[in-house]
């Protein structure tokens, strides 16, 4: 009776699996992500313009350890909520910025300007309450050949769409001398994870991986042209975990119900 009954169950999930399971791709989006570059170091000679219109190299930036993020300024999708949970998680670190670690954003569409790097500045540092931020957290820009190095050198991989970008969200920790330390993946961000980081970066360690299953939580939405949350997938991993569930359930009350027919 189990046997008949589980067969199609299992049919069904394997289905529900193939259709609504597997990550999505956005349009375009091959060879769209990171390919993380762990103990690698960072070109720190590379030289971008500072919010104020400034060329300085990263070498002048990176000298503690440091938070990295890699957006775009216009950015219509993840690029905001990435920053949000960056100066979110910032707030409710128990360590001293400017002295404990320093934060680096940098835009890798070149037509950004320092003039909007300013501006976007401005909206974050309004949500931070530490002292010293507006020394310690830096907004970039920079011409093609340096930003492309850069991506490159932390396997940062995007591609452009028509007027925007294709992009995974990420923040990558640094070491003092430049070394590439931990990778923290999706928009929120937990105080504990970013502390062993900066830990890490400080001792020159290579930290794992952390919760990288994130990015599979968005899809780029065609028609409104951003990443969003894809509840579609999160309900569907929910269903198969308890489907998955129920059918370990069958088969132990099965096997429990045929060995007591056995002996009765």
């Amino acid at each position: 009776m189990y046997k008949n009954r589980t067969v199609p169950f299992l049919f069904l999930l394997i289905i529900f699996i193939n259709t609504n399971a597997l990550p999505e791709q956005p349009p375009g989006a091959a060879g769209v992500g990171i390919d993380e570059k762990l103990g690698e170091y960072v070109p720190l000679t590379l030289s971008f313009h500072d919010e104020n219109g400034k060329t300085i190299s990263l070498k002048q930036l990176i000298y503690k350890p440091t938070i990295l993020s890699l957006v775009y300024y216009r950015c219509p999708g993840i690029c905001n909520p990435l920053l949000s949970g960056l100066a979110e998680v910032i707030d409710r670190l128990q360590l001293e910025m400017g002295r404990d670690y320093n934060v680096l954003t940098i835009s890798f569409d070149p037509r950004d300007t320092p003039e909007i790097a300013i501006e976007k500045k401005k909206n974050y540092l309004t949500i931070l309450k530490k002292e010293h931020a507006e020394e310690s957290w830096r907004f970039l820009t920079g011409d093609p050949e340096n930003i492309n190095k850069l991506t490159d050198a932390v396997g940062f991989k995007f591609t452009r769409d028509g007027d925007e970008f294709i992009h995974s969200a990420a923040l990558i920790i640094l070491s003092p001398d430049g070394r590439v330390i931990r990778y923290l993946y999706g928009i929120t961000f937990l105080p504990f994870d970013m502390k062993m980081a900066f830990t890490e970066a400080s001792e020159g360690r290579i930290g794992p991986t952390i919760r990288r299953a994130l990015l599979f939580c968005y899809k780029y939405d065609p028609k409104g042209r951003r990443y969003a949350l894809n509840i579609t997938r999160l309900a569907g991993t929910t269903i198969i975990f308890f489907a998955m569930a129920f059918f370990a359930y069958l088969t132990i009350t099965g096997r429990k119900r045929k060995r007591n027919e056995k002996f009765s």
